[in-house]
């Protein structure tokens, strides 16, 4: 048998396709969901829709797809009821428990077709759709971007882990159905093939490959292989759906952090859980105080200033946008300091983490302007260069307009805020944190 003849037997057997078809799944993929693709000796379709979990058996006992593109929209019924005419109306335009993840519209050529993600499972998730690249993400706790969603024109990938999560609530299945076609312009004797198909099923897969002839040439071939099947998706457990009133209450996870070192030197780690923690009404007698001060090297905050979009780094608080927020003691030098409950309480674990990896030994206490706003409360100004900068930057502003009638300094273009909110005294000495200070200012 020759190279290009055996070549040709693999692609029409499928194998690849088929391998992939039939794998398991990892829950943090992106699998794929819709896909139109094909060329002169191929075509390839993939799609989906969601199928009620007591109606599987209903679905997977034939090969023919339950639900195509186009479909799934609202609709309605006619039908009669003791002689007389009755109408329906049908949220998905079927009665048969599928509901489409993919929607496919179409505007008679009026408009561009495009394909639309499900409004229930973009809700549900509380997706972010990035239009210039198609992209839809979700954001955790942290405030950290997870890629959900691609969408290109031929093909759409979705995380399983967001798809089985959505299943679990809504107690039903995910569909894929798979249709792959590849030609040949010889025949199936010449391939030494036969006429006909193979139908398998092995779990919650079903599929069938077939070769046949075609009655006459189908523009330049004589035979075809035809792979088509489908694969059901189950729901994960309701308690692993995340979503509010179903998800478990999974405990909050801390940190243990250096709050002192032992007579032999070695370092002191404790609980920053605050439900574990002594306090000044009597809980937990004999552990680490709510307000025991935990110090960590200046560069903790290098993460947050260099991301103005998404953090705040201010005078005495560090915010994430309006996901959270902590107080702590930004007026030294050399270091930064926080109460141990706070860093348990407030912090989401991956940043106590982050927060550990910088965490040094005590040498000293709390600043002044800490302790009179923490413990005092008495109202108590900074003096270091980056608080104070923000503040006279807006006065002289304010000045500027009332005495001269005209801005002193260039205002900045709304691209350039964030060179404002990252103004600060460099944590290190190296060149290139001055370097990029330095480049920050020239633009004021």
């Amino acid at each position: 048998m020759s190279a290009d003849i055996r070549s040709e037997l693999e692609g029409l057997s499928q194998g690849k396709l088929l391998a992939e078809f039939t794998r398991e799944l990892g829950l943090q993929e992106l699998i794929t969901v819709y896909l139109s693709d094909g060329g002169k000796d191929h075509t390839r379709s993939l799609y989906c829709a969601l199928v009620q979990s007591d109606k599987i058996e209903n679905t997977i006992a034939t090969l023919t797809w339950d639900l195509f593109y186009g479909n799934g929209i609202p609709g309605a019924v006619e039908y009669y009821e003791n002689g007389k005419p009755r109408v329906e109306y049908l949220r998905f335009g079927n009665d048969c428990g599928l509901e489409p993840l993919i929607i496919g519209r179409e505007f008679h050529g009026i408009r561009p077709n495009y394909l639309e993600i499900s409004e229930e499972f973009r809700l549900f998730h509380g997706l972010y759709h990035d239009r210039k690249e198609d992209r839809y993400y979700k954001i955790n706790d942290a405030g950290n971007e997870e890629l959900v969603v691609i969408v290109e024109p031929r093909q759409i990938k979705i995380r399983l882990k967001e798809i089985r999560q959505f299943l679990a609530v809504k107690e039903m299945h995910l569909a894929i159905f798979f249709d792959s076609r590849v030609y040949s312009v010889n025949s199936l004797e010449n391939l030494g093939l036969k006429e006909g198909g193979n139908d398998q099923r092995i779990g919650l897969m079903r599929w069938d490959l077939h070769y046949g002839e075609f009655r006459g040439s189908f523009d330049g071939h004589n035979m075809y292989s035809r792979l088509i099947g489908k694969r059901l998706i189950e729901p994960l457990p309701k308690e692993k759906s995340e979503f509010w009133g179903f998800a478990e209450k999974e405990q909050k996870k801390v940190v243990d952090f250096i709050t002192g070192v032992d007579r032999d030197g070695n370092e002191v780690l404790n609980t920053s859980d605050p439900d574990l923690l002594a306090n000044n009404f009597g809980a937990n007698r004999g552990s680490p105080h709510y307000l025991t001060p935990v110090h960590f090297r200046k560069e903790v905050l290098d993460k947050y200033y260099q991301k103005p979009g998404k953090y705040s780094v201010e005078d005495g608080i560090l915010r994430c946008a309006s996901l959270w927020s902590m107080t702590m003691d930004n007026h030294h030098d050399d270091r930064v300091v926080a109460w141990l409950g706070d860093l348990g309480r407030d912090l989401p674990h991956e940043e106590q983490l982050h927060w550990r990896s910088h965490n040094i030994p005590p040498a000293g206490g709390p600043s002044e302007t800490f302790v009179r706003r923490q413990l005092l409360a008495q109202f108590a100004n900074s003096e270091r260069a980056e608080h104070l900068f923000p503040q006279r930057y807006e006065e002289l502003k304010a000045l500027c307009d009332r005495i001269l009638g005209w801005q002193l300094l260039l205002r900045l273009a709304a691209e350039d805020t964030h060179h404002y909110r990252a103004i600060r005294v460099p944590s290190t000495d190296e060149q290139k944190d001055f370097d990029e200070l330095f480049s920050r200012l020239l633009r004021f």
